[in-house]
């Protein structure tokens, strides 16, 4: 989903340094008690908890979108304005907890708290944080993690976590949709059990599971395009300089590297694969005996260990280097890659109503549910409530 432009210029905040979000003279300015210890760890988490959400991104079909928690938890540019004014806000700051779940998407999620945690790439210092920054980022933090729960709820088809089947349930009744402009649109759908639905084709979005394994594919050129066309792209081609992710903590390229490893454990049937396994997209298609699937196959493994070198090789920091050269590379591998896939998923669709070939679907997209979906989603459920209590511990008890 393309993210939501909503944000004072990010030139100005990179020229001048970082703006605190409450220097109004009639804000409470105050700074928190705490160690600088306690701030770093808190960062150093916020990045682990940052890059298992990116490696979810080659799937945010299903809950993550028909419940808007993409929009929702990572709309960047951040809106630093309307942060600085929340702050302000007696009403909202009373009450921060039910503010939060319908609020800007562009004050909220990881950028609302890197905005606060980090100045150019490193931890702020303890003296510059303010109580209310503090209660801000920990409702927001609490708020991010009741949203990675929600995502492994939503696809843990044995419905084996009852207390985040719980928070899931309430997630749903209490946040608001957001369309593709960042404007809020009604209430959510109703809770459903997405991986019960990718599993059974026919009970749901996907009707038979050939049609569910191409989603796989489309799943992963969704990610591939947004981050060649856009979170590259625009920065480097000059159509927007302002749109760069994760630009406070200096992760761009971290991001970016995260969301093709996204694609490769989709494809490859596990988190962390370095090789396709046997009940994995890419082993099937290397091994089905057609000689152009698999020739297809070999090609998206080339070109996908291709695009993470490239994008790996990106000058660094892509806030201050994305005009550089070595941006163009990997957009154009990023292209070779999509095209790759294209041609994977166009041979792929001439199998439709060959029972053997639904037969070995099948087998994938259970491997995908429980060992890609759900298990990326458990660890960043996992490591997004570790954010949280450690954003919690940064001001100390009097």
């Amino acid at each position: 989903m393309k993210k939501i432009l909503k944000m004072v210029a990010l030139a100005a905040v990179l020229t001048t340094g970082f703006a605190s979000c409450s220097s109004d003279d009639e804000a409470d300015n105050s700074v928190i008690t705490g160690t600088q210890d306690a701030l770093d760890k808190a960062c150093s988490d916020w990045r682990v908890a940052r890059a298992d959400w990116e490696q979810s991104e080659a799937f945010l079909f299903g809950a993550a979108n028909v419940y808007s928690i993409d929009p929702h938890t990572d709309t960047w540019p951040i809106a630093a304005n309307d942060l600085a004014k929340v702050l302000r806000d007696d009403k909202a700051m009373a009450n921060l907890d039910n503010f939060i779940k319908t609020a800007n998407a562009g004050i909220l999620g990881y950028h609302g708290l890197e905005y606060v945690l980090f100045r150019k790439g490193k931890p702020r210092k303890i003296d510059q944080i303010t109580n209310l920054e503090y209660d801000y980022i920990c409702a927001v933090a609490k708020d991010l993690y009741n949203a990675t729960a929600t995502l492994e709820a939503a696809w843990d088809s044995r419905e084996s976590n009852a207390e985040r089947q719980k928070i899931a349930k309430e997630y749903v009744a209490t946040h608001l949709a957001i369309d593709d402009d960042g404007n809020q649109s009604g209430t959510l759908a109703g809770f459903q059990n997405f991986g019960k639905a990718f599993k059974n084709p026919g009970s749901g979005d996907w009707q038979t599971a050939l049609e569910a394994t191409q989603e796989i594919i489309s799943g992963c050129q969704d990610i591939i395009g947004e981050v060649g066309d856009s979170k590259i792209g625009l920065p480097y081609t000059g159509k927007d300089n302002s749109y760069i992710e994760s630009p406070y903590a200096y992760n761009s390229i971290t991001d970016f590297y995260d969301n093709i490893v996204s694609c490769k454990n989709a494809l490859y049937g596990g988190r962390g694969a370095t090789a396709p396994n046997e009940k994995s997209l890419i082993y099937f298609c290397q091994n089905a005996g057609n000689a152009t699937l698999a020739a297809q196959a070999n090609a998206v493994v080339a070109k996908l260990d291709n695009a993470l070198a490239k994008i790996k090789a990106m000058k660094a920091p892509f806030a201050l280097y994305y005009s550089d050269a070595s941006c163009k590379v990997a957009i154009d591998a990023l292209g070779e890659l999509d095209d790759a896939l294209a041609a994977l998923s166009a041979t792929l669709g001439g199998y439709a109503g060959n029972a053997t070939v639904e037969k070995q679907c099948q087998v994938i997209n259970e491997n995908y549910v429980d060992n890609v979906i759900l298990a990326t989603y458990r660890t960043l459920a996992d490591n997004a409530q570790k954010l949280y209590q450690s954003i919690v511990k940064i001001k100390s008890e009097k």
